[in-house]
């Protein structure tokens, strides 16, 4: 393979390369220079001509973004990775076989990982539209990228160091599309770095967000911190030297002792968030204290509480109990040598590794991410996986990122000792449906540091938190006013559209056997499995034969092409030998044809409020024209048994008109619910007539909603996106009623 990587010998080797290159030499004498090297030249061959918007050659991005990585000590693959991390995407003539016959099927994973999903927005769309297809862009992108990082989280890392340098050069680009950035960035890719424990990216990021979104408050707390900083510099190298001399005289002889500052974005939340005066942020002034062994952090720690008064309730052990990414630091904060509050972290010189990089510092050069840090992993794997799966929209991921990963965090205790991180505000049922989703379903109580509390017991830092279950237990449609997390919400949501589908699929089975026993046939000999699972295979979203049933029952698939299939007849032609067929349907005067006379009154039913497209009968009443009915309307088969001379098949094709059917629509109670459901009417221009919400205490909402369409194809595709929607339980067609009361 070393053939691959010879360059010509016209090629100079840009200074910039030159450092990065031996900058890795230092970090890892094993390192493929050579290999590296190779891919810089690859990729500014790919990428010339092309240029940033600030006008810099294009090879300049790639390269800095192979800066981060080195600085975080990334190995070879990544750092080759971040070198052509935008070759798949902006050159064309650079194959994703081309980079693995080159570079390796690894490398090729982690680029695909980091490479945005090209989906273009309608041209012809509204300005609306076109926002909705990009916003949709971005998070199906962002949902592919997770779920590489889930395999492998060096992808994240990549697409941090990129975001970062992009964040660096914001300033060459225009307002708005600085302040999407800075946003997704500071909702995203911060929480993202912080969750990796890459603290060196998450202030940077959070920092230079802050910058470009709240550019007056941003100078403002810069210029305050300057001042302040200042004014208290005389102050804090007096504490450091206080603190070294004493570190000294108790035998810590390589202790490094210096001022950390404090960011200003943290500076800034403090202030918005939690309403305190820039006087009151009592971690201006810090010292962090990196010593060798991890029991000189407590002897430091009583040195610190013995040169000066410690605040109370203000001290934290990470070390004995590690946030979940991973960080360890003593924490303490004191009234410093002039009376000022002064904040002390104490750690080792790995722990600090850690906390500046994350995962990164996890990871063993040659044998990848070591044992404990994977471990220490797994739970995040998991919840991308999850979240991937049981998000049905972009928005639905989204929602679920914002509430279970960057959300405020409380951290309680199993039993066992281990440490879990919940939302804000998580009750024993988030808790349980963390620790595994079978325990959630069956759990029946909770116990809270040994008490039995109600399941919606709100839940605090430091509880341990025991479950008690029970297997023939089930969840209540309550729970989803005491989950908190997306995680919990969304499979208790999944139990529940389960249990409906089990209920809708009986009701499909019913339907189909009403059917077939009507045309004589042995429902026997037509409703075995492999028929069923046969049929289900041609219809969308259908893989098994109770998942059509379901759509038979939930009326989104109609029981006559069912049987017709089933039967073997061709679909659009009547079972029934008296056809009617109209040359103009709607309700009023109609003009029949073939053997029909005109001016015959045709009405639809209330009962069944039949759609043009289903199979239908029509009843000749006496002196009112035909009703039409939907051939499984309960009154139809009644007719048949009691009057069936008086009942003809129809074939009643669409013309264009609109008919009236009211659904509804079951659904977790959030905000902008109805807006959400309103916006797919409105997207597929249907007229919504009529339309009522009610909430009810188990935190499910109920809308009924009259809407025109005009046949039942129109009906099925809208009640189709409509149940894509996470929160939507269930979705059903009303008959002889309408929203308006």
């Amino acid at each position: 393979m070393a053939a691959t990587y010879e360059i010509p010998h016209t090629w100079e080797e840009p200074e910039a390369l030159h450092e990065l290159l031996n900058q890795i030499r230092e970090q890892h004498s094993e390192a493929n220079i050579n290999r590296i090297r190779f891919a810089y030249f690859f990729a500014e061959e790919a990428h010339a001509g092309q240029v940033r918007s600030s006008g810099e050659p294009y090879i300049t991005h790639p390269l800095a973004v192979a800066e981060i990585l080195a600085e975080l000590g990334m190995d070879d693959d990544s750092i080759v990775a971040g070198l052509l991390h935008d070759v798949l995407e902006d050159c064309p003539d650079c194959t994703p076989a081309k980079i693995a016959e080159l570079f390796g099927q690894d490398v090729l994973d982690l680029i695909e990982g980091v490479t945005k999903l090209q989906m273009k927005a309608p041209s012809d769309g509204s300005a609306r539209q076109r926002a909705l297809a990009e916003s949709n862009r971005a998070a199906e992108s962002l949902r592919k990228m997770l779920l590489a990082m889930a395999k492998d989280v060096r992808v994240m890392v990549i697409k941090l160091a990129d975001r970062l340098h992009n964040m660096r050069t914001l300033d060459s680009l225009q307002p708005e599309r600085r302040t999407r950035i800075a946003a997704e960035t500071a909702d995203i890719y911060a929480p993202l770095a912080a969750r990796l424990g890459i603290w060196q990216i998450k202030w940077q990021l959070e920092d230079l967000s802050f910058k470009h979104l709240h550019p007056k408050e941003f100078q403002e707390i810069s210029e305050r911190v300057a001042k302040s900083r200042t004014v208290r510099e005389a102050e804090l190298s007096e504490a450091i030297l206080m603190l070294k001399e004493r570190l000294q005289a108790r035998g810590i002889k390589n202790a490094e002792v210096h001022g950390r500052p404090k960011h200003l974005f943290s500076i800034f939340n403090k202030i918005a968030k939690q309403g305190f005066a820039f006087e009151e942020i009592l971690d201006l002034l810090a010292i962090r204290v990196i010593l060798e062994h991890q029991d000189e952090c407590y002897l430091a720690l009583g040195i610190v509480h013995d040169l000066w008064v410690p605040m109370p309730g203000l001290f934290y052990d990470y070390i004995a109990k590690p946030k979940p990414n991973g960080y360890q630091s003593l924490h303490t904060k004191v009234v410093g040598p002039n009376g000022e509050p002064l904040e002390v972290q104490i750690r080792t010189r790995e722990m600090h590794d850690v906390a500046e990089h994350g995962v990164a510092a996890h990871w063993t050069y040659k044998e990848g991410l070591k044992s404990d840090a994977a471990e220490r992993f797994t739970h995040l794997r998991e919840q991308l996986f999850d979240w991937s799966s049981d998000a049905r929209t972009s928005s639905d991921f989204l929602r679920s990122l914002s509430t279970d990963l960057f959300s405020e965090q409380v951290f309680v205790f199993t039993p066992k000792g281990d440490v879990l991180d919940l939302p804000k505000d998580a009750t024993p049922i988030d808790f349980a449906f963390r620790v595994h989703t079978d325990l959630g379903l069956r759990v029946v109580g909770a116990k809270v540091n040994g008490v039995m509390v109600p399941l919606g017991t709100t839940l605090k830092n430091g509880d341990i938190v025991e479950l008690v279950t029970r297997n023939n237990a089930h969840p209540s449609l309550d729970w989803l006013e005491f989950a908190k997390s997306s995680h919990a919400k969304s499979k208790l949501r999944a139990y529940f559209r389960r249990r409906n589908k089990g209920e809708n699929a009986t009701r499909g089975r019913d339907a189909l056997d009403k059917e077939l026993r009507a045309l004589g046939l042995d429902p026997k000999d037509f409703l075995g499995d492999e028929k069923l699972k046969a049929i289900a295979e041609t219809q969308s979203d259908c893989q098994t034969s109770e998942d059509l049933l379901a759509k038979v029952g939930e009326g989104l698939v109609s029981v006559q092409s069912v049987v017709a299939k089933l039967r073997g007849v061709p679909q659009g032609k009547p079972v029934a030998a008296d056809v009617i067929k109209t040359e103009k349907t709607r309700e009023g005067k109609v003009t029949l044809v073939k053997g029909g006379i005109d001016n015959v009154m045709l009405r639809r039913a209330k009962c069944c409020d039949p759609l043009p497209g289903e199979e239908v009968v029509g009843y000749i009443t006496r002196g009112r024209g035909i009703m039409l009915h939907r051939k499984v309307c309960p009154n139809a088969m009644n007719f048949l048994t009691s009057e069936p001379d008086r009942l003809v098949a129809l074939d009643w094709p669409s013309d264009g008109s609109l008919y009236s059917v009211m659904l509804k629509i079951i659904s977790v109670n959030r905000q902008g619910l109805l807006m959400d459901v309103s916006t797919i009417f409105g997207e597929s221009k249907t007229n919504v007539s009529a339309a009522k919400i009610k909430t009810l205490p188990n935190q499910t909402a109920e809308i009924e909603v009259t809407i025109e369409v005009a046949d039942v194809a129109q009906l099925n595709a809208l009640m189709g996106k409509i149940s894509q929607f996470q929160d939507v339980i269930s979705i059903l067609r009303m008959f002889g009623r309408t929203a308006a009361k």
